[in-house]
């Protein structure tokens, strides 16, 4: 996997059930590294903390090779990277393969995967159509999240490097189906619970599928 583009956001402003909002969805690419600290990437723009952002949601990367599918699809948009909302755009991330708590030497910094990313209507807004969510569900190619283990710069043509494999076989797509399956399969939920990266308080919230 390689640094295709380092994107950064400013503040946009939109209207959404008749109230102006804030988003920092609207990212261009920056012709400078990007520096990664523990909860955010310095100068982007987050808006709305509780969903973004923080120590499980620092960074976030999206795979350039399913731009094409969505080109595809929405072709009138104006393209470029940093479409998803991504810190980093990246070649070769495949969600099948990749596992939650993997960890990769990234420029300088050491980052390990977290969790995948789940639209909410911000994307819609940044697509011009809240259909966009569950395409974008139905897909299964969400790009991740990584926590930050070492704050350091990362740059385009910077490589992530393997430094650590997880044990567990949970991957970012496995994570990502279970979020949207109405029926919670036992081997799955036991990956996920079994888990030591998966963030806290998302085992909290599926403890309830867990029989006694």
């Amino acid at each position: 996997m390689k640094v295709i583009s380092t994107n950064l956001g400013n503040p946009t402003t939109f209207t959404w059930n008749g109230r102006e909002e804030q988003t920092g969805i609207f990212k261009k690419p920056v012709a400078k590294p990007l520096y990664l600290t523990k909860t955010e990437v310095e100068a982007d723009t987050v808006i709305d903390r509780v969903h973004h952002a923080g120590v499980h949601k620092a960074c976030y990367l999206f795979s350039m090779d399913n731009y094409a599918y969505w080109k595809d699809m929405y072709p009138d948009l104006d393209w470029d990277w940093g479409m998803f909302g991504e810190n980093l755009t990246v070649s070769g991330l495949d969600e099948s393969r990749v596992r939650i708590g993997d960890v990769y030497r990234l420029g300088t910094a050491l980052v390990q995967i977290s969790q995948p990313r789940e639209p909410c209507y911000k994307l819609g807004i940044r697509f011009g159509t809240q259909d966009v969510l569950k395409q974008f569900i139905d897909h299964n190619r969400p790009g991740t999240y990584v926590r930050i283990l070492e704050e350091g710069k990362v740059q385009v043509g910077d490589e992530l490097t393997l430094h650590e494999q997880s044990q567990n076989e949970l991957t970012v797509q496995l994570f990502y189906k279970l979020l949207y399956l109405r029926e919670k399969p036992k081997d799955l939920l036991d990956l996920f619970m079994g888990n030591p990266s998966v963030p806290q308080y998302k085992k909290e919230r599926y403890q309830k599928y867990i029989t006694p």
